[in-house]
């Protein structure tokens, strides 16, 4: 049985992917087991920080559980 991670602000998860993106910190708050490949790529160069960014904004990026982020 996985440890349920806390739910997480959705304009915390903004601020953290826009300034520390590109090692996946974001990633590995929200409970996704693969925040270490943004860490050794740097977001994939700086691609997968962006794409982050914008579905955590749309609202298109979830908890790695399926939770909603908290407004």
């Amino acid at each position: 049985m996985t440890e349920q991670k806390q739910l997480q602000s959705k304009t915390t998860m903004l601020v953290i992917c826009f300034f520390l993106g590109g090692l996946g910190i974001h990633r590995l708050m929200m409970g996704y087991s693969n925040w270490w490949l943004m860490l050794i790529t740097l977001g994939g160069c700086g691609i997968w920080t962006i794409i982050d960014f914008i579905q955590i904004i749309t609202g298109n990026m979830k908890m790695a559980d399926g939770r909603e982020l908290s407004s």
